[in-house]
């Protein structure tokens, strides 16, 4: 421990010249530069810049601290890839003081990636698990309005953001009306005041879509949009939501989540407003087309007007036309109620033929004329039949004769009975008994005197 006291040596210290700012940071570089000409340092990148001028500026984090970063053009050139916010580096270089600012700062000299950090980590972790769960797939994103009623923007009233929103929309459409939601958008408590403007908005049911985001910034700056108590609340809320995050290589949860990922505050603004001036100038297109249709419509009307005029005649023609007509009239009138009484009586003449035709003593001898040929048709018919039936009599005649005993009997034989039985076997017989004999002609009663066997 070191004690001070007012010595002569210090009296003259303190009438000695004092230094500039200027000669207290330059004594101040030259010191570190001395003393940490060659460390190397691992650590999480965080806010990357590349300006046009090639050089990079960072810094680097651990769970305590960080460091201001610069590497400049000459060295990231020869680099085989480009650092990502979140990736822990390993990096070689000297430890220096920016004089400008007075900021103490790393010079790098070389860098390897030594893996992803915590941050980052935890950022892919929370993305897979939403991943998974379907919140960020396309068919549960709703479409955003076309004309916007109503815009909400939850952000910090404070912040570059609003400021951009509000720019943009009074350039592109200022008469949109706009609504702040106030919400932190940086450290511990800005989560839980996110999820409050998001429910407050749900319940005030003015808005018809909005915008959550805030200006760019490190990882852990943006790290409230990378909250799944966040991202839930943006995935359960029924209005339309625009996520406008940091600056376009910036990505968040909430731009995976969101209905829309606009690259930064102001695109979000661009995307809901329309373009005023295009609007006015298809106004303009719809006003010239208008007076164009109005007046083709008066030209045709006046032409139509005209040929009106045109077809106006003087009364007296108009009459006289008239009694024309009337005269063509008359002369079509007579003309048709001769021809109609020319019909007429052929009608008549027709009716009076038809009328003698159908008469009683006509249909009478219509009558006897059809009884009379249905009468000799039927002799006729009769007489057919008759002959017919008369062959075919002779023809069964024929047939039956041919079986018939007595045609047997009219060549010879005979049949020979006994007690109305015919005897077809000698042994029927016994000598004594009458028999009765048939033949073609007559019939003879015999008694048997003598019984032979067939032998």
């Amino acid at each position: 421990m070191h004690h001070y006291t007012d010595t002569p040596a210090h009296n003259v210290e303190a009438s000695a010249k004092a230094l500039s700012v200027t000669e207290l940071n330059g004594k101040a570089r030259r010191l570190l530069e001395m003393n940490f000409n060659n460390v190397r340092v691992e650590g999480e990148i965080s806010g990357l810049a590349r300006p046009s001028s090639g050089h990079w500026y960072f810094t680097l984090k651990d769970k305590q601290s960080q460091i201001r970063c610069a590497m400049f053009r000459n060295r990231n050139q020869a680099l085989k890839f480009v650092p990502t916010e979140g990736m822990l580096l390993m990096v070689r270089g000297r430890v220096s003081l920016y004089e400008g600012r007075g900021d103490y700062q790393l010079i790098v000299e070389h860098m390897d990636n030594a893996g992803t950090g915590d941050l980052q980590k935890a950022f892919e972790v929370l993305k897979a698990k939403l991943a998974t769960e379907g919140l960020f797939d396309m068919t549960r994103k709703q479409p955003l309005p076309t004309h916007p009623k109503h815009i909400g923007v939850i952000t910090s009233p404070t912040g570059a953001a609003i400021r951009d929103i509000l720019t943009v929309l009074k350039r592109r459409f200022p008469a949109i009306p706009v609504t702040i939601i106030p919400s932190s958008v940086q450290g511990e408590q800005a989560k839980h005041e996110l999820v409050s403007a998001l429910k407050l908005a749900e319940r005030s049911n003015r808005f018809d879509v909005l915008i959550i985001g805030r200006g760019g910034g490190s990882l852990e700056d943006l790290w409230p949009f990378n909250e799944e108590l966040v991202a839930r609340a943006i995935a359960n809320c029924p209005i339309p939501i625009v996520s406008a995050v940091g600056h376009e290589i910036d990505f968040t949860i909430a731009d995976f989540v969101a209905d829309y990922r606009a690259a930064t505050p102001s695109a979000a603004a661009e995307i809901l407003s329309p373009d005023r001036q295009a609007i006015l100038n298809q106004l303009h297109l719809f006003s010239r087309k208008l007076t164009t249709l109005t007046r083709h419509k008066l030209q045709l009307s006046q032409k139509e007007l005209d040929n009106l005029k045109k077809r106006l005649r003087h009364p007296g023609e108009r009459l006289r036309d008239s009694s024309q007509r009337l005269d063509d009239l008359e002369i079509r009138l007579k003309q048709a109620i001769t021809l109609s009484l020319a019909r007429a009586q052929s009608n008549l003449d027709r009716t009076k033929d038809r009328a003698h035709q159908q008469g009683p003593q006509r249909k009478l001898e219509l009558f006897k004329n059809k009884n009379e040929h249905i009468r000799q048709k039927l002799i006729h018919l009769m007489l057919n039949n008759m002959e017919k039936r008369q062959l075919k009599l002779e023809k069964a005649s024929g047939e039956l004769n041919a079986v018939s005993p007595l045609a047997t009997l009219s060549r010879g034989y005979s049949i020979t009975k006994s007690h109305n039985a015919i005897i077809r076997d000698s042994q029927q017989l016994k000598e004594g008994d009458l028999i009765s004999t048939r033949f073609h002609r007559g019939e003879a009663i015999c008694k048997v005197e003598e019984l032979k066997s067939e032998s």
